[in-house]
């Protein structure tokens, strides 16, 4: 089939893209996609679509991942040049200290924080240290309103897992250009691929893109939390390494039972490792399409990550593939 799906994420690690400055992310997809696929465009939020006809027998099926991730806003600098900073989604401070960031002119800086401080520090006391010795020089470098994301490397643990910041949700959009990719002509229903924008301030791109797409039909591709590591709280039944995981609930929906029992079916008809996810927070593109228009039955299909939010998110490369062909099946299946 071409390229893996274990190939095409260490790729989409790469481009820089912070909820609204998806640009890179989704140029990259184009280029690749456009001889791919019977439809590509850009809707108003910046939201790549990509759509694949079937063989006109199924469903209009919308599957969304989003391609932003969180960042640092500039909000000023000081007179010694260091960067002042607010969180764009959901930043974890003690996670943030001492790592490299990188914005999207190629300047690098490194996050720290106000050492003359009472109990732990948050998101007002972070700045960004770029190596600017005035205001002045800081600000020349890195501007109000730039954004700077995670910059730590790809690092491989072990034989089968990768740790990298941007998992969430470049792990969801590798999934989806690989099935775009390679699904057939003879897959009876018609797929809108949607890379949507600003998922982790609002699920916003999902959310447009699913109004005007009309689905029948929608899944959501994302990751979420594990419980498999010490003291972890809420200590959900969700593991790396033990396939991808079907989602049941979160904040933002309980997944419709027509699509969650699908992936349920699907994943046992074709012996597919599967996990059942419940997420007492979060949430996904799902929660934003379930409720567009009149409604659309929607679900999620999840890979289980490690550190969510911070600069080390850690995946196992055989729920990725286990994930792949779940969602092949699901692409033929007739609802």
């Amino acid at each position: 089939m071409g390229t893996s799906v274990q190939d095409l994420l260490v790729s989409l690690l790469e481009p820089h893209g912070a909820a609204g400055r998806e640009e890179a992310v989704a140029a990259w997809l184009g280029e690749r996609l456009r001889p791919h696929v019977d439809d590509l465009r850009t809707d108003a939020l910046g939201s790549l679509i990509a759509v694949k006809k079937g063989s006109g027998a199924g469903k209009r099926v919308l599957l969304s991942a989003h391609m932003d991730h969180i960042g640092f806003m500039v909000i000023d600098a000081d007179e010694h040049g260091f960067l002042r900073v607010c969180g764009v989604g959901g930043i974890r401070v003690p996670a943030s200290l001492g790592q490299p960031v990188l914005f999207a002119n190629g300047v690098r800086g490194v996050i720290s924080a106000e050492q003359d401080i009472e109990g732990n520090p948050g998101m007002e006391h972070l700045f960004i240290d770029i190596g600017a010795s005035t205001r002045e020089e800081a600000l020349m470098q890195a501007g109000i309103g730039d954004v700077a994301v995670y910059a730590a490397p790809v690092a491989l643990l072990g034989d089968h897992r990768i740790a990298a910041p941007a998992m969430d949700d470049r792990v969801g959009c590798a999934l989806l250009a690989w099935l775009l990719l390679s699904v057939g002509k003879e897959c009876p229903n018609e797929l809108a691929g949607v890379f949507s924008t600003q998922e982790e301030v609002g699920l916003r791109g999902a959310r447009v893109a699913a109004y005007a797409e009309k689905p029948d039909i929608g899944i959501a591709l994302d990751v979420t939390f594990t419980g498999d590591t010490p003291g972890v709280k809420p200590k959900m039944a969700v593991a790396l390494g033990k396939g991808p995981a079907i989602k049941v609930m979160d904040r933002s929906l309980i997944s419709t039972p027509l699509v969650r029992d699908a992936m349920i079916e699907a994943a046992k008809e074709a012996g597919i490792p599967y996990q059942l996810e419940v997420l007492p927070f979060g949430g996904t593109d799902a929660g934003a399409i379930q409720l567009s228009r009149a409604g659309v039955p929607s679900g999620v299909l999840s890979i289980a990550t490690r550190y969510v939010h911070s600069a080390a998110e850690t995946v196992d490369t055989r729920d990725l593939e286990q994930g792949a062909r779940l969602l092949l099946a699901l692409a033929n299946r007739q609802y």
